[in-house]
């Protein structure tokens, strides 16, 4: 499986949403279209414990979702790294991932099967990051600066990265995907 990190951000690379500038319901058809053509090819969502508790108190109420995300996120295999979460998670289709994230990953990307996403999770990711054991970044870059919060890579990181897709939407998101160069 190929391990990808999908994040929102805002212009000045901050992918900490301390200000109201993401609503996951208010997406353009264009957008909305992209990011579920991408949830087509996901077989496993892997989220850190913060992130998975915020997902999984607003998801699976929405009800009335036409855009399809709540019914993906219901029925996609997810696994939540946690030291602290133990039982069960509450939501379907969960398990917890409590020893070191970065061997589960490379576990993980041995299976067969299609991609992994981390999506929010800042410091799942920067740990995946720093380990180099992402083939594929996801950059939704929305049109705000926010000024503070973490950015989408740590601050030590430096990877090299080429470009491998990018689109304009109405709204003013940019979407830019970079993998690693070999």
């Amino acid at each position: 499986m190929r391990i990808i990190i999908t994040q929102n951000m805002t212009l000045d690379g901050r992918a900490e949403m301390l200000d109201d500038w993401f609503d996951p319901q208010a997406q353009d058809e264009e957008l909305s279209a992209e990011l579920m053509r991408q949830s087509d090819n996901e077989d496993v969502l892997l989220l850190g414990r913060q992130t998975f508790e915020d997902f999984r108190d607003y998801w699976p109420l929405q009800t009335d979702d036409v855009t399809g995300v709540a019914d993906h996120l219901n029925q996609v295999d997810k696994r939540v790294v946690s030291t602290t979460l133990t039982g069960d998670p509450g939501w379907e289709n969960t398990s917890i991932i409590s020893g070191d994230p970065v061997e589960a990953v490379i576990a993980l990307r041995d299976e067969p099967g299609r991609d992994v996403i981390v999506t929010g999770s800042i410091t799942l990711a920067h740990t995946l990051i720093t380990a180099e054991v992402v083939d594929e970044f996801r950059m939704f870059t929305y049109p705000v600066w926010q000024g503070r919060g973490r950015p989408f890579f740590p601050d030590d990181a430096r990877p090299r990265l080429r470009l491998v897709d990018s689109k304009p939407f109405p709204s003013g998101v940019v979407y830019s995907s970079y993998a690693p160069k070999s």
